[in-house]
């Protein structure tokens, strides 16, 4: 009985101090941005079409992956690391803008959902 005691205490501090750790450092804002960008990312080629135009935006989005990775690593101060975040999202934001105005000549365009009355 006692030693189940101190095998659930233990259990209880050691999930208690990843959330602790997480919780102690924030998100800088430019990170947060970035996030909300790469949420936005285009998982499915717009109508469905795989040419030329998505190979260059799912390429164009991995580079920008590995050098954030590089920013990263390289980064020796929070300016340094705040400046690769917002490379980053800019990056992001560029190329899907730039993949969806090609899509948008050929006659497609990004789906999208509007509710009203909410």
């Amino acid at each position: 009985m006692k030693q189940t005691i101190i095998i659930r205490a233990a259990a209880v501090a050691l999930a208690i101090v990843p959330a602790t750790a997480m919780a102690v450092v924030p998100a800088m804002y430019e990170e947060r941005v970035a996030r909300v960008e790469e949420n936005r990312i285009i998982q499915t080629p717009i109508g469905g079409i795989e040419g030329k135009h998505w190979f260059n935006y799912r390429a164009n989005v991995n580079e920008s992956q590995k050098e954030l990775a590089t920013d990263l690593r390289k980064a020796s101060d929070i300016e340094d690391q705040r400046d690769a975040w917002e490379e980053y999202g800019s990056e992001l934001r560029h190329e899907r803008g730039t993949y969806a105005k090609a899509m948008a000549k050929r006659g497609y365009r990004i789906p999208s959902v509007m509710i009203e009355g909410l």
